[in-house]
C-alpha cells in the first residue's frame, strides 16, 4: 500500500493561504490608516490620500493630535466611564446569563422550552421599539440612596451609572449561548456530582462553569462589544457630562471647526480595547462557536 502524494496538494493551500492573507489586508487596512491618521495633521492626511503614503507613518509625524483630544474633550472621564460601565455589565451578564442558563438547560422543570422559547423569541424585537418605553420605565423605578446617615428611596434612574448598567445585564442571545454550550456538557457529571452530595449551584460553580471557558470568553466579547459602543441609549438617559462613555464624546470633534487628525487619535484610543480584548479571548470565541454550532 502506497501513501498519497501530498504535493498535489500544495497549490491549493497556498492559495488558501494567499486568500487569508488578502482578506488580512482588506479588514487591516482602515485600521492602518485610522493610526497612521492619528499621527498627522490634517493637511497632510488630505495630501496622502492619493497614494500609499496614507497607510505609512512618514513625513509630519507626531501627537499632537492626542495632546489635542484631551484638550478638547474630557476623554479620560469619558474612557473611565466606559471601562465602569462595560466591566461591570459584562461580570454582572456572566453571573445572571449563566445561572438563567444553567436553570433552563440542567434543571429539570415544567415549562423550561415555553420558557426559553420566549427568551429567544426576544432577539426579534429592536432595540430602537424598546427604548422610548424604557426610557419611561427607568425614570419611574426606585432606588435606596445613602443621604448622610440615612437611607433615602428616591425615584428616577436617569443620569446614573446603573441606568447604563442594568436593562443591559441580561441578555437573550447570550442566555441561549451559555444553553448551547452548557447542552454539550455530558450530563453525567451533574449525575456523579449529585452522588457525592452536591447541590445545584454547586454543580454549576464547581461542574459546569469551569468547563465553559470558551463560552464565558464569548459572551464576554460579545457583551463588552454593545456596552463599550453604546451611543443612543447614553444620549437618551445621561445628560451629566461626568457620567458619559466614549462614543458620546465623538460628536464633540464636529463641533465648530473638525480636526480630522484628532479624531483618528480618538478613535484609535477607543478602539485599541477593543482589539485587545478580542485578541485575548480568540481562540476560546472560535471554539464556542464551533462548538455552539455543532451542537445547535
Amino acid at each position: 500500500m502506497t501513501l498519497a502524494n501530498p504535493a498535489p496538494r500544495r497549490p491549493g493551500r497556498l492559495a488558501a493561504h494567499a486568500l487569508r492573507v488578502a482578506l488580512l489586508v482588506v479588514f487591516a487596512l482602515p485600521i492602518i490608516f485610522m493610526i497612521v491618521s492619528s499621527l498627522k495633521p490634517d493637511a497632510q492626511i488630505f495630501a496622502d490620500l492619493d497614494s500609499f503614503r496614507a497607510f505609512l507613518p512618514v513625513g509630519d509625524v507626531s501627537l499632537n493630535n492626542y495632546r489635542g483630544v484631551f484638550d478638547r474633550v474630557p476623554a479620560a472621564q469619558f474612557l473611565l466611564n466606559s471601562i465602569v460601565v462595560s466591566t461591570i455589565t459584562v461580570a454582572a451578564g456572566l453571573l445572571v446569563n449563566s445561572l438563567a442558563a444553567f436553570a433552563l438547560c440542567r434543571m429539570r422543570w415544567r415549562g423550561r422550552r415555553i420558557v426559553l422559547s420566549a427568551v429567544i423569541a426576544t432577539l426579534i424585537v429592536p432595540f430602537e421599539t424598546l427604548a422610548l418605553p424604557l426610557v419611561w420605565w427607568v425614570n419611574k423605578l426606585p432606588w435606596l440612596e445613602l443621604n448622610g446617615f440615612h437611607l433615602a428611596l428616591t425615584e428616577g434612574w436617569l443620569d446614573t451609572y446603573r441606568v447604563q448598567i442594568l436593562p443591559f445585564v441580561a441578555n437573550a442571545f447570550s442566555i441561549y449561548l451559555f444553553h448551547q454550550y452548557f447542552s454539550s456538557i455530558p450530563i453525567q457529571l451533574d449525575e456523579a456530582a449529585r452522588i457525592d452530595g452536591a447541590g445545584f449551584f454547586t454543580i454549576y460553580r464547581r461542574v459546569v462553569l469551569p468547563l465553559s471557558g470558551p463560552a464565558i470568553a464569548t459572551v464576554t466579547i460579545l457583551t463588552f462589544l454593545p456596552a463599550w459602543n453604546s451611543y443612543l441609549w447614553p444620549l437618551m438617559v445621561v445628560q451629566s457630562e461626568d457620567l458619559r462613555p466614549v462614543m458620546v464624546g465623538v460628536q464633540y470633534f464636529f463641533q465648530l471647526k473638525v480636526a480630522w487628525g484628532e479624531i483618528m487619535a480618538y478613535s484609535t484610543m477607543i478602539t485599541v480595547p477593543v482589539l485587545a480584548l478580542f485578541l485575548a479571548f480568540q481562540r476560546s470565541f472560535i471554539n464556542s462557536i464551533a462548538a455552539t454550532g455543532v451542537k445547535g
